[in-house]
């Protein structure tokens, strides 16, 4: 997509009239933070188009090591401000980065995002982003297992108040309880390692997702272009990338990512509300005590 970055002046850019949202700076962990930042963003950029031109190399690009090792040394060394000038001339973020890019890799610029397109870049980076992001969940979501198996055995004989259709039915444990949105969580954790082992990356397609461009640099041989595809795509860490695509990688991905997630979040939502009911529910029935806890 094309943006047009807004340049806030000093004073707006003051950590006070600036807007932020609590999904981040109030309930987001600092690695998942750090996951969907610029920085991790824009120096995924660079890794990607560091592992094209290693790919393009090893294929038989003109491309030196001298062109390599200077992009290798300049993956976080990004200017913000000047990304932002770019942009607002070019009116195109992509661009804007390959430019940023090349004016500290003098020698390597002509060879920055040769034959690719801005998906190559945008999505491949997305679907990084949403791996990582996964990657932090799971273990996370393992440890949290962890915890509520120890609570269910300590408390396996404590009883509380079972309810069936908002009404009282039998006397059951907290532990059995617990162990109900173990089940639930452990499923929740096999729906994020199953969409984790499913996900796959976009990989090298020019624009439209054809390979048009690559075909072309290569001269015609589909052979090259296969193999690059595959290479860059192990080297940025998935097993597998789409054999076909549109400009994008296809949003399909984006919805199972998400049903995942919603129902890993409905079942926290439902732990939540329970565990509050079952302490009332286990609560000595005092009038006094009652009534400190209305």
């Amino acid at each position: 997509g094309r943006f047009v970055t807004i340049a806030l002046t000093r004073d707006m850019a003051s950590e006070h009239m600036v807007y932020k949202t609590p999904l981040a700076s109030r309930y987001a962990s600092i690695d998942m933070n750090k996951n969907f930042g610029d920085l991790k963003k824009f120096s995924t950029w660079r890794k990607l188009w560091l592992y094209l031109a290693k790919a393009e190399k090893a294929l038989g690009l003109d491309i030196s090591n001298e062109q390599i090792e200077e992009l290798e040394n300049n993956l976080t060394n990004i200017d913000f401000k000047l990304a932002a000038a770019e942009e607002k001339k070019f009116r195109h973020d992509v661009m804007a980065h390959v430019h940023t890019f090349g004016a500290v890799c003098p020698k390597a610029a002509s060879i920055i995002h040769l034959g690719a397109t801005s998906c190559y870049v945008g999505d491949n980076t997305d679907l990084i982003v949403i791996r990582d992001g996964l990657e932090i969940l799971k273990p996370k979501l393992a440890s949290c297992l962890d915890q509520l198996c120890k609570f269910a055995v300590e408390n396996k004989a404590l009883p509380c108040l079972s309810y069936t259709h908002l009404q009282a039915a039998q006397v059951s444990t907290v532990g059995k309880r617990a162990c109900i949105w173990a089940q639930e969580l452990l499923m929740d954790l096999k729906g994020l390692e199953r969409v984790c082992d499913d996900l796959r990356f976009r990989g090298v397609k020019g624009t439209t997702g054809t390979q048009a461009s690559f075909l072309t640099l290569f001269e015609g041989d589909v052979s090259k272009v296969e193999q690059l595809d595959d290479m860059v795509t192990e080297m940025a860490g998935f097993k597998s990338h789409f054999i076909i695509c549109g400009q994008t990688y296809p949003r399909k991905v984006d919805t199972e990512v998400l049903s995942v997630l919603a129902s890993f979040g409905a079942s926290v939502h439902k732990v939540s509300l329970l565990y509050v009911v079952d302490l009332q529910l286990t609560h000595k029935p005092s009038v006094a005590h009652r009534n400190t806890h209305e």
